[in-house]
């Protein structure tokens, strides 16, 4: 018996001697002072929806990111927490098409399944819903417009990788305000067409460098940034903000009593968590907290604007190993380089809180989100 306990003892302080060699450990270069906001009365209209969805962004990437910011977050204004579980129509760990189905649709789907149901049917997202009321729209991105989170709220495609077919998509979607990444798949195509010159001639207006998109006047807007994702976090500076902040300004003005839906996505922490990279997916994290200082700050001074937090799933089973709150620095490990199927957080602000909290599916989430539209009579 005292054999088996000394070798099981040996074998555990080698796994643990292994794990602590995949360790790293982060300070951020750039630590930020939250925002402190009141919320807005339960009983007021609910005029304006702004759904985040940090893509890959767990608990446990919202905790370190918590730690390196020394301890504070703008996620911490946000009154009503939940949880949702990710699993799809056919497997037990999501991607990122069926989860953002689910959250865009209500519906559960298959993985790689965008915007349609498991036998393929065409879904119609929380957009359809807005734009038959009368609300205005918008969608903005760090990564790919083609990429399967955006994708899921605006086109229809049992392929998440069909990339071409799900850009030519957005020429019927009815969104007003589309900014991300992704240009290559709008003009450098195989069946030589150029999408943002259809999309002009269907009235867009056409933005193709981040230091236009503030002259741009009227909607609806194409703004397709980059050429594939933006830039990380630590070299875009404002960019992502910047386009946050024209939309629901661009949105908002033109919505008026009608109000807008937008969808705002942080989308490289997934491609830095896969990557085993902390630093990158922290400094991620932090611009889309950033930026949802921004959509606080507006919210609590407009009182009709329901902001709703969460994510997709979760991604590089991260554990949070040691640090320093003081530091703000994290030493933490990857399990893996996928998905996980642990339930992801969801937050929720604004008129309508109330109706959040506890274990929700997925689309559950989607679905009460959704209800928050209401077509006019």
């Amino acid at each position: 018996m005292k054999l088996k306990s000394f070798l099981l003892a040996v074998c555990l302080s080698l796994c643990l001697a292994a794990a602590g060699q995949d360790l790293q450990s982060y300070v951020s270069p750039s630590p930020y002072r939250t925002v402190t906001v009141a919320e807005p009365a339960q009983d007021s209209d609910v005029r304006n929806i702004i759904l985040m969805i940090g893509d890959g962004m767990g608990l446990e990437q919202i905790s370190c990111a918590w730690v390196v910011n020394h301890g504070s977050l703008n996620v911490d204004n946000m009154p009503v927490t939940g949880l949702s579980r990710t699993y799809s129509a056919n497997r037990l760990v999501t991607d990122s098409a069926a989860g953002g189905t689910a959250l865009a649709c209500g519906v559960k789907t298959n993985n790689g399944y965008v915007g349609v149901d498991t036998a393929g049917n065409p879904l119609g997202s929380i957009f359809d819903k807005a734009i038959a009321a009368g609300k205005k729209t918008g969608v903005v991105t760090t990564c790919r417009l083609n990429d399967a989170t955006p994708a899921t709220f605006c086109c229809n495609n049992i392929d998440r990788d069909e990339a071409e077919d799900i850009v030519a998509d957005y020429l019927e979607c009815g969104v007003d305000y589309i900014a991300g990444g992704g240009l290559k798949y709008w003009r450098e195509r195989s069946d030589g067409r150029d999408i943002v010159a259809e999309m002009e001639a269907e009235g867009y207006s056409a933005v193709l460098d981040p230091d236009s998109l503030s002259s741009v006047k009227n909607l609806p807007v194409l703004a397709v940034l980059a050429d594939l994702e933006l830039p990380p976090a630590l070299e875009r500076g404002d960019l992502y903000r910047n386009m946050v902040k024209q939309g629901i300004t661009m949105l908002s003005e033109a919505g008026g009593e009608n109000g807008f839906v937008m969808m705002l996505e942080g989308s490289c922490i997934d491609d830095w968590c896969h990557a085993g990279e902390i630093g990158p997916a922290m400094e991620e994290l932090m611009d889309f907290d950033r930026t949802l200082g921004d959509v606080l700050e507006w919210a609590a001074a407009d009182g009709h604007t329901l902001v709703i937090v969460t994510a997709d799933h979760a991604t590089g089973a991260l554990t949070l190993q040691d640090g320093d709150l003081g530091e703000g620095k994290v030493s933490v490990a990857f399990g893996n380089d996928g998905h996980n199927g642990i339930a992801v957080p969801y937050y929720a602000f604004g008129p309508g809180s109330s109706k959040f909290g506890g274990i929700l599916e997925n689309s559950e989430l989607g679905r009460l989100i959704s209800s928050f539209v209401s077509p006019q009579d």
